[in-house]
């Protein structure tokens, strides 16, 4: 049997995945579960889905040469800039299929968790657009730290919770988000952000981001003549973006995969968010996976300077390909995130958010050959992390060439 790091009829990445929920939610999770592959693959469906992916979010997404960055690491780099799709990251593809996919099983309220913002403007995004009810849960750290995101999900008529239970950020999100799912089974829909969750969410949101990889296939033939790059970057956390750029290449042992996780102030430090790095295995939002947490099973707080990478857990799909060894993961801490985003903005002119400057991180970490071909997941922008940038960059620092 040919090797696949893809999900098994029963929910799970190798060892990692599953469904691990209350009684209350088995019919929700058991009726999407055996409805999601059946709509979102429904010809009715993929018509309206690439309609508004075109026409509403603006993909394709361009593919990038950043020269200058290439110079410097001498090798040739691609940018896939999902930075530049509306609402300014990549959560808007899995906004759009998941909402549409609520639509279709005749839910009435959408609630989703959001941590950097990005998720909860997306989905505050679509459901103005499909005239729904939004409830976005939101850290109240996040809350302080994201201020221009949750302005924005107010003004288009989402109602943010914030969270004041642990340490207030993306994890208590969506701990709240849960408990209100249980409260609603009937006519909530929740919308999770990423790759994590009970099955089928894991599974779902990759494929909703597939068109991340599909679009690099076809924008490298162009470009190069090859559908395949030599590496694969992103960031990770749940993992919705990792996920969508290497979803097409996941078995292609040709594409070595390396992914970003926040070190924080060092992954020795106490104050980190490597998952893959310090997580063993356990039970996190309904997933078995690797997660940060003490001998006897509690969970330990996790930290970023990234409000989109602050989460103790992993996706069950990116547990598996780590243990596989399938992917390289490397830790990239606060300082090196913040020198590679100052680094993409003076030699690109290019302000990347917190997340994606992650990914920019492991740029200077490994050595490529001068004929590399590596793809570069862009997958938010800076806008909503500038006060971050100003107060934690020394200011001169922001005004001293690369």
């Amino acid at each position: 049997m040919r090797e696949t790091f893809h999900v098994n009829n029963d929910g799970y990445f190798g060892d990692f995945g599953g469904a691990y929920i209350p009684e209350i939610l088995y019919n929700n999770v058991e009726t999407l579960r055996n409805a999601y592959k059946k709509i979102i693959n429904d010809t009715r469906f993929q018509h309206e889905y690439n309609r508004l992916l075109a026409d509403y979010a603006g993909r394709p997404s361009p593919l990038y040469h950043a020269r200058r960055l290439s110079e410097k690491y001498r090798c040739k780099i691609y940018l896939k800039r999902e930075d530049l799709n509306h609402t300014g990251s990549h959560k808007i593809n899995n906004a759009i299929g998941q909402i549409l996919l609520a639509r279709e099983m005749g839910k009435t309220r959408i609630i989703a968790e959001t941590g950097a913002g990005q998720h909860g403007v997306a989905t505050a995004t679509v459901c103005a657009l499909m005239n729904m009810k939004c409830i976005v849960y939101m850290g109240e750290t996040d809350v302080e730290r994201q201020h221009l995101n949750v302005q924005k999900m107010k003004m288009l008529g989402a109602e943010v919770v914030p969270v004041i239970s642990g340490n207030r950020t993306l994890k208590d999100a969506t701990n709240e988000a849960i408990r209100d799912w249980c409260s609603h089974p009937a006519d909530t829909y929740y919308v999770i952000g990423s790759t994590v969750g009970p099955h089928p969410y894991p599974d779902m949101v990759a494929r909703l981001q597939s068109v991340i990889s599909k679009e690099i296939k076809k924008q490298l033939t162009e470009k190069e003549h090859r559908e395949y790059p030599d590496y694969l970057i992103a960031c990770v956390g749940g993992g919705s973006n990792a996920a969508g750029t290497i979803y097409e290449y996941m078995d292609n042992r040709a594409v070595r995969i390396l992914l970003a996780e926040a070190g924080g102030k060092g992954i020795d430090s106490g104050k980190s968010a490597a998952t893959i790095h310090l997580g063993t295995t356990g039970i996190i939002h309904g997933a078995k996976t690797l997660l940060m947490q003490t001998e006897d099973g509690q969970i330990e707080e996790p930290y970023s300077i990234s409000a989109g990478l602050d989460y103790p857990g992993v996706g069950p799909m990116h547990a598996n390909m780590a243990k596989h060894k399938r992917s390289e993961v490397l830790a990239v801490d606060d300082d090196e995130a913040l020198d590679a985003a100052m680094e993409l903005t003076q030699l690109e002119g290019i302000i990347p958010a917190l997340e994606s400057a992650h990914a920019l991180g492991i740029l200077k970490k490994k050595q490529f050959n001068p004929d590399d071909v590596i793809v570069l997941c862009l997958s938010g922008r800076g806008d909503k992390d500038m006060e971050t940038y100003i107060n934690t960059t020394n200011n001169p620092k922001i005004t001293t060439k690369i």
